[in-house]
């Protein structure tokens, strides 16, 4: 057995200000060190030690606390947060009635696995999700761990019901890292490299109407013919891939190529659900009702849940075909369903409103950059700025840390903002003029 590892001793790196309006309240970024801080280094000299190297860091933060659309580091610094963990953190950082719902439940009951027992909160969630779903009749539901989870349980299920193996997806698309949903990523090459072989009967196509032309024209007349299909799984917006917003034939023209050949259409929901574009699921700005329905991330405002809703005709699995030992777990579906109560509130309507202060205030730097700026894309606060390279998307997003707002680089060359949906009139003034100033700052070194 091994010594226990020291662990860095961050009372010598100073004393963090304690004198600060309370972090809920704080509108500006408050930056009392150089970024990383002292004690940022140190933790993340000892991480370094320990965690996978297979982690994508984007920069040296070291998040301690957070509230609402705040996160405060180890060292005290406090920063707006336009990435929300990834958009997962959808109602805020600890928000009261989500802690009050996890707190509560975990006074009860903190495990008891729903794949072999009846578990009285998964039915509740189920019965909550039905409701929501944007399909019109019956639905089920399966509860996961994770976005990639219930991914590979769409694929299954489509398998079982159809009886046929292919599938297709797009490039650009992110769908998870397991083995089933890095398959059906298209993002970028990395995700494949040396893991072959990856699930087969994968077929990918271009994101939009172009790619439909790829696979009515080529794909079902020259390689597999469609009664050989299971399913297509898409991004209603793709997240990852550069939050790409189709053009308006897409999805509806999707949903007519599956039904004339009795393709399952699965919408993956992981990343621009649960309120995020201003509607509970980004499908419904198209007027389109998928047969499956997969969601995570922002589904527990970042407790760890994924969910498939299918319709009901299509479970016709039996017991035992799929299961999961912590899929549903009690105290995560209990944050889900405070989180869905939050987000029906107007925490949506919120998303729309901000969405476009964000929009609006950042469109005209495509015309004040030229060349550096290329586009202003998104819808509610699912929000994309394209650069004119890959470098400088990363160089916005490490000027924007170092001024205290966090955002995330995404598909080639996007910085993407998804900030919780309770974020203020004033926190998005105040991250649109860190932003635009760390624009100015990378054009400026061009």
């Amino acid at each position: 057995m091994t010594q226990a590892p020291a662990r860095p001793d961050l009372e010598d790196a100073g004393p963090v200000e304690t004198a600060l309006p309370p972090l809920g309240d704080t509108v500006e970024p408050l930056l009392l060190t150089e970024l990383p801080g002292p004690r940022a280094l140190a933790h993340i000299a000892f991480d370094e030690q320990y965690t996978s190297p297979s982690l994508p860091r984007a920069y040296g933060i070291v998040p301690v606390a957070g509230e609402g659309a705040v996160i405060e580091d180890i060292d005290g610094n406090r920063f707006l947060d336009f990435c929300a963990g990834i958009a997962v953190n959808v109602t805020g950082h600890c928000h009261p009635d989500v802690v009050d719902a996890i707190q509560t439940q975990a006074a009860q009951l903190l495990h008891y696995s729903a794949s072999d027992f009846y578990l009285p909160i998964y039915a509740h969630l189920a019965a909550e999700l039905e409701r929501i779903a944007p399909m019109k009749g019956k639905t089920r539901v399966f509860l996961g761990n994770s976005g990639a989870e219930v991914v590979e349980a769409s694929v299954k299920l489509a398998r079982y019901v159809t009886g046929r193996q292919n599938v297709v997806s797009f490039y650009g698309g992110f769908h998870g890292r397991t083995y089933g949903a890095v398959s059906l990523t298209g993002s970028k090459a990395k995700y494949h490299a040396h893991f072959g072989p990856l699930l087969p009967g994968v077929y990918h196509v271009p994101y939009g109407s172009e790619g439909l032309d790829e696979l009515e024209q080529r794909i079902f007349h020259r390689l597999m013919p469609a009664s050989e299909f299971a399913a297509v799984v898409v991004e209603p917006i793709q997240g990852e891939g550069g939050i790409v917003v189709p053009d308006d034939d897409f999805l509806p023209r999707l949903r007519r190529i599956c039904d004339e050949h009795g393709i399952l259409l699965v919408a993956d929901e992981v990343q621009s659900g649960m309120g995020r574009t201003g509607t509970m699921w980004a499908i419904e700005h198209w007027g389109v009702e998928p047969d499956v329905l997969v969601t995570a991330k922002g589904l527990a405002s970042g407790m760890p849940v994924g969910a498939m809703i299918a319709k009901e005709p299509l479970m016709t699995w039996g017991p035992g075909a799929h299961g999961s030992t912590f899929g549903g777990n009690p105290v995560s579906c209990a944050a889900a369903l405070a989180t869905i109560k939050l987000l029906e509130g107007g925490l949506m309507e919120n998303a729309v409103v901000r969405g476009h202060q964000v929009l609006r205030a950042l469109e005209p730097l495509v015309d004040q950059y030229p060349g550096i700026v290329r586009d202003v894309r998104g819808k509610g606060l699912f929000i994309g700025v394209q650069f004119d390279s890959g470098a400088i998307a990363a160089d916005v997003e490490h000027e924007a840390f170092r001024r205290g707002l966090l955002v995330l680089t995404a598909g080639d060359d996007v910085v993407r903002m998804t900030p919780p949906l309770v974020v203020t009139e004033e926190q998005t003034a105040a991250a649109i003029r860190v932003f635009e100033a760390a624009v100015e700052e990378v054009a400026r070194r061009q």
